[in-house]
């Protein structure tokens, strides 16, 4: 993870970095939401506005980085360990953009966001499916449900369906670039279903698996 570390801790600094940049470039309140018109739809005291994302950058980085230490799983972390420090890379750098993209729209450079958020979470639910497919069963990365978490079997069948689910979301998520007004829709649609018939779909492996241990035991 070292070099996990390295890199985050500097994207880290850049955040603060760039804020402190934009101090003087930007108004008292700040615009931090939109809606799905690319209006502005809520503000934030320019201290609030300039430090929020840095400060929710390095929480998740810790939070991230130190998942192999807490799992109780750990060591089945570390066999998908460089899976799972690029999506540490992948994220902060998606949440970056997102930072960027606030202050230069207040310092007066206005890039809508819907035309760019879809295509940073269209490419983060690419890359969470390629590490959906790599992950072993562990208590915070992958799909975890009480079906997922009894099993290998389940966990790698579920998680590498659920994986190829997320790539296939990605894909649609960047399409919703195309469809002004609608991007959110190709973003939590595909997001919502995944999420739905992966809990079916692991509950019905736990069934099958049940049935087969309950067969063995009579025989």
């Amino acid at each position: 993870m070292r070099k996990a570390t390295a890199i985050t801790t500097g994207l880290i600094l850049l955040s603060f970095i760039v804020s402190i940049y934009f101090y003087p470039l930007v108004p008292e309140s700040m615009a931090t939401h939109w809606n799905s018109q690319g209006e502005v739809n809520g503000y934030m005291p320019k201290f609030q506005g300039l430090f929020f994302m840095p400060l929710l950058i390095t929480g998740l980085a810790v939070f991230y980085l130190a998942i192999p230490k807490i799992d109780p799983m750990k060591v089945n972390i570390l066999k998908f360990g460089k899976y799972h420090e690029k999506f540490i890379i992948f994220l902060i750098l998606f949440l970056l953009a997102v930072h960027l993209q606030i202050l230069l729209w207040n310092a007066g450079i206005q890039i809508n966001p819907n035309a760019v958020l879809p295509v940073g979470i269209g490419l983060l639910f690419y890359y969470i499916g390629i590490l959906m497919e790599h992950a072993e069963r562990n208590w915070f990365i992958g799909i975890r449900n009480p079906w997922t978490l009894s099993s290998d079997r389940i966990w790698k069948k579920t998680n590498r369906l659920g994986g190829k689910l997320f790539r296939v979301a990605g894909i649609v998520a960047v399409l919703g670039v195309f469809y002004p007004g609608f991007e959110f829709i190709f973003i939590l649609v595909p997001a919502l279903f995944i999420v739905g018939f992966a809990a079916v779909y692991s509950y019905l492996e736990y069934q099958k698996e049940l049935k087969g241990t309950k067969s063995q035991i009579k025989t």
